[in-house]
């Protein structure tokens, strides 16, 4: 969601942490009074949302290593990740009951019949009923050619989607664990920290392995690489 600032909870002084708390909360209420509130919701409200769209679709974000590790914890919104070749289905899935909006790099810009394109800037599409609803949906654009799946950060990794995903109990498509930790090694926030905790336990030897190599390559400032090279 948006570009909420992380908060640093490392220091153990209780007036840096009060300090630093207070200036993601200004930060977080002046994100609001601009763009709107995001609506409290789950990967399965997502779901009937995108019932019946004529395109793959797959949770990703921290929802996703949730649903791999089993250890819960506050989420800001739902990260719903599609092809960008997939944005007419995405048009007619919402025109007739919501508003879209591509957002990027601190910019946003309608996606509508005036502006049917999203602009190359923009990498993702948020979703609200008007301009007085919370946000709904934070659609995140993957690139990728037919049911294939492009890494962001290193285009020349190509997985099949049915390798990049997996079916969960709950009948929802998530994105891989190791994948989505490589997208958090980036960011590094205390959120990503705690998912990557959580989450790399319960990695194979080969998901570990992709993920080391890549964050080394990537990433290499990431404080994760310590506990990673153990």
């Amino acid at each position: 969601m948006g570009t909420m600032a992380p908060v640093d909870l490392s220091n153990d002084d209780p007036s840096d942490m009060s300090a630093a708390l207070a200036a993601a909360e200004a930060e977080d209420a002046d994100f609001f009074r601009r763009y709107g509130v995001w609506a409290r919701t789950t990967p399965t409200a997502a779901a009937a949302l995108l019932d019946g769209i004529e395109a793959p679709w797959w949770i990703a974000g921290g929802w996703a290593l949730e649903a791999f590790s089993g250890v819960a914890r506050e989420h800001d919104d739902v990260d719903v990740a599609y092809f960008a070749r997939d944005l007419p289905a995405v048009r007619r899935q919402f025109e007739r009951t919501h508003h879209l909006w591509a957002v990027g790099f601190g910019a946003m810009r309608p996606v509508n019949d005036r502006f049917p394109r999203q602009p190359r800037w923009a990498r993702q599409v948020w979703v609200r009923e008007h301009a007085l609803a919370p946000w709904l949906l934070d659609l995140v654009t993957t690139q990728g050619r037919v049911s294939a799946w492009t890494f962001r950060h290193d285009t020349s990794y190509v997985r099949p989607l049915a390798e990049a995903t997996w079916l969960a109990a709950d009948g929802l498509r998530y994105l891989a664990p190791e994948l989505v930790l490589a997208y958090k090694a980036r960011l590094d926030r205390p959120k990503d920290r705690g998912d990557f905790d959580a989450a790399w336990p319960l990695l194979d030897a080969e998901q570990r392995r992709w993920l080391v190599n890549t964050v080394q390559r990537l990433f290499p400032t990431c404080s994760w690489l310590p506990t990673m090279g153990r």
